[in-house]
């Protein structure tokens, strides 16, 4: 019998108030009982050995008609924590306006520079907000708050939220920043404190477990492919050129594969997920040799996490993740010297855009899923959910666990149909999978 995780999400208490949107008649979703299930084969439902009523799902997200906090009385707070990525602004500019259009929530207030706008040590001023201060900010890259890596005392971060009688904490980030908010929700718990806290996740790698497609993605691939397309051209132009372009994915490495796929050009895709052997016979280096001297060019699309057999590094960042070895770099000076001992006339042309791609405004599908995910954590908000975040299941909205989104990573299934089209588009090998594979 399959494990079943749980789905439930905590709740405050019993809904005490009628929520503003109930003015000229419910909304027709409005407390509808909707479950969305895990699993979409019917070969997995039944694995789990639970007869249909009981079938592990998340909860639908929406409004509710009724509320657990008094909208004329409530208190929130906005953190954007971690690494930038394109829809960060949009997210804040979606809490801001329905907390104060929809919901009528007058004292909406964004802490600076992540975590640490929250730990009043340090001494950054909350910044006031309204629909006047983030009326334009989602045609901008980056974060209104600013943001910053590494966590800060649950304790003193109750403590502060609690002398400023905020009672709703939306957390903006990624997976360190989920295991603080879990870590603020435990407190507050403990303490039988009134706070809810709503996670938005934020990964540009889209690698939030439990979350089919994580905000900043779609802008992320788009982008991508441009670099790729450049390369590309690079690579034509120059006799035996090799085209190289790193792109973010330090564990998950959805942007390397999508952006092989969607530019049509790539050769070689390399993904933490699989592993590639670089000598012999069967070696990327070899490899890229013959096709060079075939089609007079190569196009490698590398995930910055791929490879790190070659280029171990030590210690780790702010935020308690493992430093990475320079993938990119050490690709283009390896081929360099391959190709120069086999006397292969060659131009390698090495690109890394990672921090051109995370500044960046977000795509117009990128803005409308950050706008949603935004309406959708004020509603949980409201009707007193907490310790959890919003995301996208199976086409569907969802509230989920914040210990399930923070449980592991979502990767690149190497045995999947995604993968296989990626070696159908390249025709690469299919090398072995990495130990690193599957551990989200």
């Amino acid at each position: 019998m399959a494990e079943v995780p749980n789905l439930e999400v905590p709740v405050l208490g019993p809904c005490r108030f009628d929520s503003p949107m109930l003015e000229g008649g419910p909304w027709p979703t409005m407390d509808e009982p909707r479950r969305v299930l895990l699993h979409s084969s019917i070969e997995e439902n039944l694995a789990t050995g639970r007869p249909l009523e009981e079938l592990p799902a998340f909860e639908g997200a929406g409004p509710r008609g009724r509320l657990y906090f008094d909208p004329a009385a409530t208190r929130a707070g906005i953190v954007t924590c971690g690494g930038l990525c394109p829809g960060l602004n949009d997210v804040i500019r979606g809490l801001v306006m329905v907390l104060w259009y929809r919901y009528g929530v007058r004292h909406i207030e964004g802490y600076r520079f992540g975590y640490e706008g929250l730990n009043p040590a340090i001494g950054h001023e909350p910044m006031a907000l309204n629909p006047e201060v983030v009326g334009f900010i989602h045609e901008q890259g980056g974060t209104l708050l600013g943001s910053s890596r590494g966590p800060q005392d649950p304790d003193v971060v109750v403590d502060f939220l609690r002398s400023r009688g905020v009672n709703v904490l939306f957390a903006i980030g990624g997976d360190g920043t989920l295991r603080g908010a879990a870590d603020i929700t435990a407190v507050a718990r403990h303490r039988g404190l009134e706070l809810a806290v709503i996670g938005v996740p934020k990964t540009i790698d889209n690698d939030i477990p439990y979350v089919e497609q994580s905000f900043g993605f779609d802008t992320a691939v788009t982008r991508a492919v441009e670099s790729v397309r450049t390369v590309h051209i690079e690579a034509l132009g120059a006799r035996g050129g090799v085209g190289l372009v790193k792109l973010m994915g330090r564990h998950s490495g959805f942007i390397a594969a999508y952006a092989t796929l969607a530019s049509n050009h790539a050769n070689y895709a390399l993904i933490p997920e699989v592993d590639f052997p670089l000598e012999g016979e069967n070696g990327l280096l070899e490899h890229v040799r013959r096709r060079v001297l075939k089609r007079g060019h190569a196009v490698i699309v590398a995930a910055e996490g791929a490879g790190q057999r070659y280029v171990p590094a030590e210690g780790t960042d702010r935020s308690g993740n493992p430093l990475l070895g320079d993938i990119g770099t050490f690709l283009r000076d390896r081929i360099q010297a391959y190709l120069r001992e086999k006397e292969v006339a060659h131009t390698v042309r090495y690109i890394d855009p990672s921090y051109l791609i995370r500044g960046v405004p977000a795509t117009a599908f990128d803005s409308v899923y950050c706008f949603r995910l935004a309406a959708l954590a004020v509603h949980a908000a409201m009707a007193g959910r907490t310790g959890m975040v919003v995301g996208r299941w199976r086409g569907r909205y969802v509230h989920i666990p914040i210990e399930r989104a923070a449980s592991g990573r979502q990767q690149v299934d190497p045995h999947g149909d995604f993968w296989l089209s990626v070696l159908e588009a390249t025709g690469q090998p299919r090398w072995a999978v990495s130990s690193a594979a599957g551990s989200g």
